[in-house]
């Protein structure tokens, strides 16, 4: 019988080693500045605000490097598009904390240490962006045969066990499936030869950042369950932020609700009963953007928003595009209403709709609604019921996931959708 070979790479090349990586990083953004500081000032070293400034660029620097790679774990992230904010995410609390406590600290190694830090992980991007394409390698059986319409992964079909995989990225197998001995003894082997062996609708989640929602077992849901610890640290870091962003942000609140009131007659405020926490109604409050009075049909073709949508102000579509018009909802978060990051709240006359049509809907209300959600950054707004089916999927993704890292990596993602003005209607 004839053999095949499929190579792919397993053996990591020395750039896209952690250790490399990491050690490389402290020794070009903290030694060698240190170094070029000892080449004017040999005693340089020895000074307490030096020694500060090297152990804080170290913890900004490591920190860095874990939080990148972490967020660079998410599907359809482009790793190297987040060095710079995770690194300025880092040093800027680091160094924020030194100059709070007011411990001396070298400016100069300081920025040295960011800057380089930055270059240094940009030019690895560069340098291993051919050296570690993710290959995976499909054993036939079952329901594997979508997975190569998922763009950004090399896909290798095995069609015999007796093909040898020499180097492989992993090995992908529908393990429900009705699979011969066969091919059971060559999952096995793989598995045993160092092969990560992924299940299908595992990697299928990982790759596009959606969880199939069609045939939901009870084993699903209860691996959907949020992370009650970090819910808990979730919801208090949320009351202190929406209560310092109502601090510093209130004159501008108050401009823009005068503004409101000149564009156009009518509230400053836009109130609204949406679906919350645990199924339970409230009131949330927004700048209001439409004009009053306009009819467009019955209540739930009016709780929908479209892109186009004559009822919106002047005014009202820059605060929709710039999210100015959500700050009010800090007042919900206050309340314990709301999350900033969440699934997106619905109006309960849609709630109500999309439970009657969408099986599992309910359960999307399991974790707090948030201001902008993981959904939202990949998919935008939308109103229809397909449209809200295939939200449901990112909804149950951000749920199954539920960590501060996916969190963090969506509010990189609404800076860039505020920026960009995706998904704002």
């Amino acid at each position: 019988m004839n053999t095949t070979t499929i190579q792919l790479p397993n053996r990591r090349h020395l750039l896209l080693r952690m250790r490399f990586q990491l050690l490389g990083g402290l020794t070009f953004a903290i030694l060698l500045p240190a170094l070029i500081r000892m080449s004017v000032d040999p005693q340089v070293i020895w000074s307490p605000n030096m020694q500060i400034t090297i152990f804080a660029a170290f913890v900004a620097h490591t920190s860095g490097y874990m939080l990148y790679k972490r967020i660079g774990n998410f599907p359809g992230v482009a790793a190297a598009g987040y060095i710079l904010p995770t690194f300025a995410l880092t040093y800027g609390l680091v160094f924020a904390t030194i100059f709070f406590f007011r411990f001396d600290y070298s400016r100069f190694q300081a920025a040295a240490s960011f800057i380089q830090s930055t270059l240094w992980y940009f030019g690895l991007g560069l340098a291993t962006r051919r050296l570690d394409p993710y290959r995976l390698a499909i054993i036939p059986g079952g329901d594997v045969d979508k997975l190569e319409s998922i763009a950004g992964v090399s896909w290798h079909r095995i069609y015999s066990p007796d093909a040898v995989v020499e180097y492989a990225s992993g090995v992908v197998a529908d393990l429900r499936a009705d699979l011969s001995d066969d091919w059971e003894r060559y999952i096995a082997d793989r598995a045993l030869s160092g092969t990560p062996v992924y299940h299908v609708k595992q990697i299928r989640e990982s790759l596009t950042g959606r969880v199939e929602i069609e045939h939901l077992s009870e084993n699903t849901l209860g691996s959907l369950n949020p992370n009650q610890a970090y819910l808990k640290i979730k919801q208090a870091f949320d009351w202190m932020s929406a209560l310092s962003v109502l601090t510093v942000f209130s004159p501008l609140l108050v401009f823009v609700a005068i503004a409101i009131k000149i564009d156009s007659p009518g509230p400053a405020l836009f109130r609204q009963k949406r679906m919350g926490y645990r199924g339970h109604p409230y009131e949330v409050y927004k700048f209001r953007t439409m004009k009053l009075g306009t009819t467009v049909g019955d209540e739930k073709e009016a709780a929908i928003t479209k892109a186009d949508d004559t009822r919106i102000t002047r005014l009202g579509r820059f605060l929709r595009k710039s999210r100015i018009d959500e700050l009010p909802q800090a007042f919900n978060i206050l309340r314990g209403e709301m999350s900033w990051i969440g699934p997106r709240p619905e109006a309960l006359v849609l709630s109500k709709w999309y439970e009657a049509e969408l099986p599992f809907y309910r359960y999307r209300h399991i974790v707090q609604p948030g201001i902008t959600g993981w959904a939202q950054v990949n998919q935008g707004h939308v109103a229809a019921v397909d449209d809200v089916l295939e939200k449901l999927h990112y909804d149950f993704y951000y749920i199954k996931n539920f960590s501060p890292w996916l969190d963090l990596l969506i509010v990189f993602r609404t800076i860039k959708t505020v920026v960009t003005g995706f998904g704002a209607h």
